[in-house]
């Protein structure tokens, strides 16, 4: 469901002037420039290798600037770390390895330095209030070998919620998930907005962009276009961003969903 009332603050919590990355000596990001208010829901879009997780990597404090600027709420990204809660691609978690759903969360605990900060009972609780967030605190206890690939993205959304972080990145959050399990998530990104926080959204999805984010971030190593899905998905846009795969996307409009017949 859209945001339609700005019932927050009308303030920049992100802003992006002219940043770039650069990735073992090639230009990843390229003068990127934007700029988000809190409380609203943004999807991230564009090629593969277009900048989305590099994006969301810089915004994190995780590689460098080179040129340009990156605030988070006035800060530095590495300033602001503490204001920001990151959650990968799922294919990036090793889910061979032996764990529990709790010690997934917990370990969003671990990264924050907040262990020696919090009684054993207040971690408890904080990973209990998590899992409840997002419907699983049944699960607490489960292998995260048995869970499907929707409840294991939402163990990650929790382990991300257990920061109290005002930024929320979700990298990728519907790939590898059944439709039934992208809604449920979307579901559950807009009870999550509802509470105040910034959510981006690394997406391939361009359906639905209108009906479930404020607004959009087309982004090809540079910044196509930046703002409400019905105005800034245009034809041109979509060309911008995929080159020579824009057959594959130009009924992906802000005006036309359906599928070519012809």
């Amino acid at each position: 469901m859209k945001t339609t009332e700005n019932i927050f603050d009308d303030t920049a919590i992100i802003v992006s002037d002219g940043c770039c990355v650069q990735l073992a000596n090639n230009p990843a990001l390229d003068d990127v420039t934007f700029e988000i208010k809190k409380g609203k829901k943004v999807a991230v879009v564009g090629p593969n290798g277009g900048g989305k997780s590099t994006l969301f990597n810089a915004i994190a404090g995780l590689v460098p600037i080179i040129n340009g600027s990156l605030k988070i709420n006035g800060m530095s990204p590495k300033d602001a770390k503490g204001t920001i809660s990151y959650v990968p691609q799922r294919d990036l978690i090793n889910r061979n390895f032996p764990l529990s759903v709790k010690q997934v969360v917990e370990m969003g605990l671990i990264n924050k330095n907040t262990l020696n900060l919090f009684s054993r009972k207040e971690i408890n609780l904080k990973i209990k209030e998590a899992l409840t967030n997002v419907g699983l605190s049944e699960k607490i206890n489960e292998n995260i070998n048995n869970l499907s690939g929707g409840q294991f993205q939402r163990v990650l959304i929790a382990r991300g919620l257990a920061q109290d972080a005002d930024i929320l990145l979700l990298d990728e959050a519907f790939s590898a998930v059944d439709v039934g399990a992208q809604e449920d998530i979307m579901s559950l990104i807009n009870d999550i907005n509802l509470d105040g926080k910034t959510i981006l959204v690394a997406t391939h999805d361009l359906n639905n962009l209108e009906k479930n984010f404020d607004e959009v971030l087309c982004l090809n190593r540079h910044c196509c276009a930046y703002g409400d899905p019905a105005e800034v998905l245009t034809e041109d846009v979509i060309e911008e961003m995929y080159g020579s795969h824009y057959e594959m996307f130009k009924y992906h409009t802000s005006e036309k969903h359906e599928k070519n017949n012809d």
